[in-house]
């Protein structure tokens, strides 16, 4: 199989690659749907996919890298390494390079976005809440801008670092989102590869930074969430290719060894803002991440501690009051002080987020837990509609067709 598909890629180590995920897929579906008839021809085609699939994305990311090259200022391939500065890496260089203060931070984060982390356009208005359209005109002012201006883009050094943290910290968590649960009904459902080069670069940033920077916490925050949210990942989609919620998932097929390490960057967040004496407070990741530790630290979805989830929530709506933050404390609400208060805060988003899908599915699941069938059937209707995500599709449609 490796020989034909080596042949008909023209490249061994894609014919490798895509071979080990299709026999990685057979070891976790065949146990529960059976044995395929044919497994012999269930492995080729499943490999086949696989290297179709890793070809467009190589693709894009080619095609990106070269749309990058056509405005920022990239030093000779052949120059000495220890002359580009402090980052080794070539694909963080360019992601730092984006990320000049001299734009905006929104016209920061689409660009890198769109020229780096290799996402369409599509993909970025979603994350950001905005027509594509607009985001179209968003990333072509941010080029203009860096032509006509003459904006230097070059290497940075160890000193530039510090101001352009908080825009590659966002980039990295939105590349990293798009993998985990993928926007476009025209990719997998989940993109292992999006979250695995998310954590590869936020490893390498945290390595950059000599703790006790300014932005050293929130680096480590950063990772800490990664690592805890990826380590559900094995349990986020089921046999036949559907989601499946926290509340649902075999919290034995998450992996140990990530929770260990996120909660471990946790401990160590908490001991470093306690021995500051008031003199430090954990930023938006940092928050996150201990959320998510509260998650991954109880056995059963019964054993969560809501009310420390809800006070976190607190601080994290204190430090971005967000209407997506609103929406996520809310669910947290309605398993501490049930559904009917948690609608009340969630009826109250509707302007802000009237074209986001989560917020119809969170409205639909609590309107189901009341009785209120109907309301509940429009809601996930809606929820339907506005989600691209095939896996997330197929459990909606399934939570609607059980209603009463």
């Amino acid at each position: 199989m490796v020989a034909s598909l080596a042949k008909r890629f023209g490249g061994l180590d894609i014919a490798e690659e895509a071979a080990a995920e299709a026999f990685a897929t057979a070891v976790e579906r065949w146990p529960a749907d059976g044995i395929p008839p044919n497994p012999g021809g269930w492995l080729t085609t499943t490999a086949t996919r696989k290297a179709i699939d890793r070809i467009r994305r190589e693709k894009k990311r080619d095609d990106k890298y070269r749309e990058a090259l056509l405005v920022i200022e990239v030093p000779d391939p052949h120059e000495p390494l220890e002359s580009l500065g402090a980052i080794d890496d070539e694909r963080l260089r360019l992601l730092f390079t984006c990320c000049h203060p001299a734009l905006a931070l929104e016209a920061r984060v689409a660009l890198t976005l769109r020229m780096v982390g290799g996402l369409t356009v599509p993909e970025i208005a979603r994350a950001f809440l905005v027509q594509e359209s607009a985001m179209a005109r968003r990333i072509t002012r941010a080029k203009d801008k860096i032509r006509d201006a003459g904006i230097p883009f070059r290497m940075p050094s160890a000193g530039d670092l510090p101001v352009r943290v908080d825009g590659v910290l966002t980039v990295l968590f939105l590349v990293f989102n798009e993998g985990y649960l993928a926007t476009g009904p025209d990719t997998d459902p989940v993109r292992a590869e999006l979250t695995a080069e998310a954590i590869r670069l936020t490893r390498l940033i945290r390595s950059l930074l000599p703790d006790g920077s300014p932005s050293s916490g929130e680096v480590a925050g950063m990772l800490a969430l990664m690592l805890l949210t990826e380590a559900r990942r094995p349990a986020r989609l089921s046999s036949s290719g559907e989601l499946v919620t926290l509340d649902e998932q075999d919290r034995g097929a998450w992996d140990a060894a990530l929770i260990r390490e996120g909660h471990q960057l946790v401990r160590e967040r908490l001991r470093a803002i306690s021995a500051s004496n008031g003199g430090e407070a954990p930023g938006r990741y940092q928050v996150l991440a201990a959320i998510n530790a509260v998650h991954t630290s109880a056995l059963d979805i019964r054993d969560t501690d809501w009310s420390q989830v809800v006070a976190l929530y607190d601080q994290l709506v204190a430090l971005d009051p967000s209407p997506i933050v609103a929406l996520n404390r809310a669910v947290a609400v309605a398993e501490l002080d049930g559904p009917e208060v948690a609608l009340a805060s969630i009826d109250r988003l509707e302007g802000a987020l009237s074209g986001y899908h989560p917020y119809h599915a969170t409205r639909a699941d609590l309107l189901r837990r009341l009785g209120r069938s109907a309301e509940s059937r429009a809601a996930y209707d809606r929820a339907i509609q506005l989600s691209g995500n095939t896996a997330e599709t197929a459990y909606l449609t399934r939570r609607r067709d059980q209603l009463g």
